[in-house]
């Protein structure tokens, strides 16, 4: 079933007082230089006015895939002619792109959907463009992370966003692992990841091993037809998704750690600086929770000077 295109609010209006329908106004476009345009994560019908104008009034489109984008374009009614930019070739495509935006050409970056840079090529381009001091801009719009984070019903502040996990599971379970000393040296966030569909039991449940029962969302398909947010334990979920395969696009969420949690590291060198030396406390600390142990020794004098 195709999308359905949401509409717009009545009270919408441009900032000089006009209407965003009005087809005799200006088109919005930016000045040349190189644009970072936000397009839809499913439905058509979030691609914003000022998106269209810049990529149908671009000298080049640069994609992460052509031939995805190519039905987007299509759809738009944009022809302006693109080109790949991905991971492999990224290197190799700056100095050309530098050479064109020098010349005064308008370049729009457009990843497969929603946000450039965010879990996608560009990020090199846009650092050497300003290295250059070559104008660069964006065009803002949809958002995975960010609309599975208002969805999800876990503390939007502070959050942390890490792209997708290690396919493999002993990499996963190491940046979990390292994730999980963070916290217990203080990091307090909702986190954040895209998964594929077929991974996703397996990483939900190194999750849960390594989080805990932990509050925890699982968003697929945002803005489309199908669009579920599925809300729980993150051991719940595991059990669910290992039952029910999921399909589409998929975004797991995880809430911060309780404040009672028995891990605090502050906590615990507290308590161990008590009846140890600053030392003793800190191989104590580190031996019970596997933090690094410059961490924890740093963190123990620190914590021995508070206390005078």
């Amino acid at each position: 079933m195709s999308d359905e295109a949401c509409p717009t609010s009545p009270d919408d209006s441009s900032p000089d007082g006009g209407s965003p329908d009005d087809t005799s106004a200006e088109p919005h476009v930016s000045p040349p230089g190189l644009v970072l345009v936000s397009t839809p994560i499913g439905n058509l019908g979030d691609v914003s006015i000022r998106a269209r104008d810049i990529l149908r009034h671009s000298d080049l489109i640069l994609c992460e895939d052509t031939r995805h984008s190519a039905r987007l374009l299509t759809a738009l009614g944009i022809s302006t002619r693109t080109e790949p930019l991905h991971e492999h070739n990224e290197d190799a495509r700056i100095a050309p792109i530098l050479g064109m935006l020098r010349a005064g050409k308008r370049i729009a970056l457009i990843s497969d959907a929603g946000t450039p840079l965010v879990s996608d090529p560009g990020f090199r381009l846009v650092r050497a463009a300003i290295a250059a001091g070559l104008p660069v801009t964006a065009i803002p719009g949809p958002n995975a992370a960010v609309t599975a984070l208002v969805l999800s019903g876990l503390p939007p502040l502070p959050f942390l966003f890490l792209g997708f996990p290690p396919p493999r599971q002993a990499a996963r379970r190491a940046a979990f692992g390292a994730l999980r000393a963070a916290e217990r040296a203080g990091l307090t966030a909702t986190l954040i990841w895209h998964e594929a569909p077929h991974r996703l039991p397996e990483t939900l449940t190194d999750m849960a091993e390594a989080f805990g029962a932990r509050p925890a969302a699982v968003a697929r398909e945002l803005t489309k037809h199908f669009e579920e947010v599925r809300r729980g334990t993150l051991t719940g979920l595991a059990e669910y998704y290992t039952a029910n395969a999921a399909r589409g696009e998929i975004t797991i969420l995880v809430g911060p750690p309780v404040d009672n949690d028995a891990e605090d590291l502050d906590g615990s060198l507290r308590s161990a600086l008590k009846d140890n030396s600053v030392r003793e406390a800190a191989a104590l600390v580190t031996a019970a929770t596997g933090l690094p142990r410059k961490l924890v020794y740093a963190r123990a004098l620190e914590l021995a000077k508070e206390a005078g």
